[in-house]
C-alpha cells in the first residue's frame, strides 16, 4: 500500500466510492477489520458488534442515497462516514501509507490495530461516533422529534456498552464482575446494547410519537434504558468525555438527561414509567458513589 497518497486521502476516496451504497458501505467496513492485506485474526471477531450496528442502519433505510423516492438520512450517512473514514484512514496508515493521523479518532483506531482488546475497540469506535454526533448536531436538528430521541438512546448505549468493560463499577455497581463478559463486542450480547430493532421500525423516517415508541419498548430494552441507564447518565457522559478525551460530549447532557439536538425542558421522556421491575432494578443496582473525573 505504500504510496505518495496520504491515508487520510486514501480514506476519503474509499467512503466516496460507497456513499451512496449502502451495501458498499457495509463490505467497506468488514474489509477494514482484514487490515491492510487482508489478514488480521486478532481483528476480525471485533466486526460482530459494529456489523450488526451497521446492518441495523442498512434495514432501517437510513443510509439510502440522498436523493430519490426514499431518501436516507443526512445525519446517519454523516455519521456512519465518519465511522468509515476514520477506520479505513488507521488501515491506509498501518499498510504504509504517509501523512500523519487526521484527528485523535483516528490515533484510537491504531492503538486498537497494534493492540486490538475490548477496551481500545470502545475507545476508537466510540470516538468516532462522539466525533461524529459533535461535528453533526446541525443535521441532527434538522430530523423530526422521534429520531432526534432515539439518537440519544443509540448514544446512550454505545457510551454505556463502553463502560462494562473499561468501568464496571460505573456500568453495573455490586454485580461488575459480569460486566466485562456482557459488554465484550467480540460476543452477541453486545449486539444488544448497539441496536434498537426491538423497539423500532426498519424504517425511516420514523412515523409515531416518542411516546408511541416507547410504549411499544418491552422487557429487556426497558430495563436496561430505565432502569439501568438512565440513572447513571451523568456519571456515563462525565466519564466518556474523559476517556475519549472529548469535552464537547458534556454539551449533550445536563442534570442527568440527554439534550442532544433534544431540548432540555422536554426532559420528561427520560423519567422511568412506574413499575415494580424497575424499582427493583433500581433497588438492586444504585449507582455508584464516585468521585468527579478529572478534567479532559
Amino acid at each position: 500500500m505504500t504510496s505518495e497518497v496520504t491515508a487520510a486521502a486514501w480514506a476519503a476516496r474509499q467512503v466516496a466510492q460507497v456513499r451512496d451504497d449502502p451495501a458498499g458501505r457495509t463490505a467497506l467496513m468488514e474489509r477494514c477489520y482484514s487490515g491492510p492485506f487482508g489478514k488480521a485474526p486478532q481483528h476480525l471477531p471485533f466486526r460482530r458488534a459494529a456489523l450488526s450496528f451497521m446492518r441495523w442502519q442498512v434495514r432501517r433505510g437510513v443510509l439510502r442515497p440522498a436523493s430519490g423516492d426514499l431518501p436516507g438520512s443526512p445525519w446517519w450517512r454523516a455519521v456512519n462516514g465518519r465511522i468509515l473514514r476514520d477506520g479505513c484512514e488507521a488501515v491506509g496508515l498501518s499498510g504504509g501509507l504517509a501523512g500523519p493521523p487526521s484527528s485523535r479518532t483516528v490515533d484510537h483506531w491504531l492503538s486498537f490495530a497494534e493492540r486490538p482488546t475490548a477496551r481500545a475497540w470502545y475507545q476508537a469506535h466510540n470516538g468516532s461516533v462522539v466525533a461524529a454526533y459533535l461535528e453533526n448536531r446541525g443535521l441532527a436538528e434538522a430530523e423530526n422529534e422521534s429520531e432526534r430521541f432515539f439518537m440519544n438512546v443509540v448514544l446512550c448505549r454505545v457510551l454505556y456498552a463502553h463502560t462494562l468493560v473499561a468501568a464496571p463499577r460505573i456500568s453495573l455497581g455490586p454485580l461488575r464482575p459480569l460486566a466485562p463478559f456482557l459488554g465484550d463486542p467480540r460476543l452477541g450480547m453486545t449486539g444488544i446494547f448497539l441496536q434498537l430493532s426491538r423497539v423500532l421500525p426498519d424504517e425511516y423516517p420514523l412515523r409515531g410519537t416518542v411516546q408511541w415508541h416507547l410504549d411499544r419498548e418491552i422487557g429487556f430494552g426497558r430495563l436496561l434504558d430505565f432502569g439501568v441507564i438512565v440513572p447513571r447518565l451523568q456519571q456515563l457522559y462525565e466519564w466518556s468525555a474523559h476517556e475519549l478525551s472529548a469535552p464537547g460530549l458534556l454539551g449533550c447532557v445536563r442534570e442527568g438527561a440527554p439534550i442532544y439536538a433534544w431540548p432540555f425542558d422536554d426532559r420528561r421522556v427520560w423519567q422511568p414509567p412506574r413499575s415494580f421491575a424497575l424499582r427493583m432494578v433500581h433497588r438492586t443496582l444504585p449507582p455508584a458513589r464516585l468521585a468527579p473525573p478529572p478534567g479532559p
